[in-house]
């Protein structure tokens, strides 16, 4: 899926860097381009990040369904959105394997990578990764900018990943885009064990009963509002309280496919969300 072009200038790029875009850590980062700088002919988002307390810019669906999957991650540690790369160094890597350098309006234009992520995984501890629509992979112009992008994390010895839509199974990116917008809702930690006990003593009685049946049960036995346990079950879920297969849809799961998360990792769980 093709991006607007946007106007460009060196004026502007002098600007931008001295503005900082492109540098920070975590809550301090500034991405390279932002929504409001390239339209996209997608769908734009502008999301709030639980790991860095900031807005994140993306844009296009899989770009979202890509941050979503890797703040869902426990491992993910740092995500750096529109993150740009070196210019001196993309001309370098341009000249040497004959590319035309990305310009616009006749002004070299920097490349940016979708996400430099930073990770507790001692495999990966570092990698970025370029989300592209398989359609997009038509073009030889978009596959020659893809290689010039490889070609730099080679040189700066980061490993870097394609991913695509066919990489992101649907059930996966439904479930974390319903569960993300609960862990954003702050609880009083003993209040969460209190539901989590609640909750668990519910799941255990009726295994196999969907989680929908046993809410609005629980809603007509306590004269609930329509929805209420649900919201609650959401939001002990997206903190992680109880563990379920994520390739699984929610609205199929019935209670005997919930885990408990034992004490320690639940109160370690509520310490990091509540960074």
């Amino acid at each position: 899926m093709a991006r607007k072009k946007y106007s460009n200038s060196v004026a502007k790029n002098e600007r931008w860097i001295k503005e900082g875009r492109g540098s920070g850590r975590n809550q301090d980062y500034k991405p390279w381009l932002t929504v409001r700088d390239l339209p996209s002919e997608g769908r734009s988002h502008r999301v709030f990040g639980h790991k860095s307390q900031r807005t994140h810019h993306l844009f296009s669906d899989l770009e979202l369904a890509v941050f979503l999957l890797l703040e869902w991650h426990s491992s993910t540690e740092e995500i750096r959105e529109q993150f740009p790369l070196q210019l001196e160094v993309t001309l370098e890597l341009a000249k040497e394997a004959g590319i035309v350098h990305p310009a616009n309006a006749g002004v070299l234009q920097y490349m940016s990578s979708d996400f430099l992520v930073n990770s507790h995984n001692p495999e990966n501890p570092k990698f970025v990764l370029q989300a592209k629509y398989v359609e997009a992979l038509s073009d030889p112009r978009t596959v020659e900018k893809l290689e010039l992008e490889r070609r730099y994390w080679v040189k700066k010895e980061v490993a870097w990943f394609l991913i695509t839509e066919q990489d992101i199974p649907s059930t996966v990116f439904q479930n974390i885009n319903w569960l993300y917008p609960a862990q954003r809702d702050e609880i009083d930690d003993d209040e969460i064990l209190q539901r989590v006990q609640f909750y668990a003593h519910q799941f255990k009685e009726t295994p196999k009963s969907t989680l929908l049946n046993i809410a609005k049960s629980i809603d007509v036995a306590y004269g609930l509002p329509l929805g209420e346990s649900l919201r609650e079950i959401r939001q002990l879920l997206s903190k992680r309280c109880f563990l379920f297969d994520i390739y699984k849809p929610i609205i199929k799961l019935v209670a005997g496919d919930l885990i408990q998360t034992d004490t320690h990792m639940l109160m370690e769980a509520l310490y990091v969300s509540n960074k």
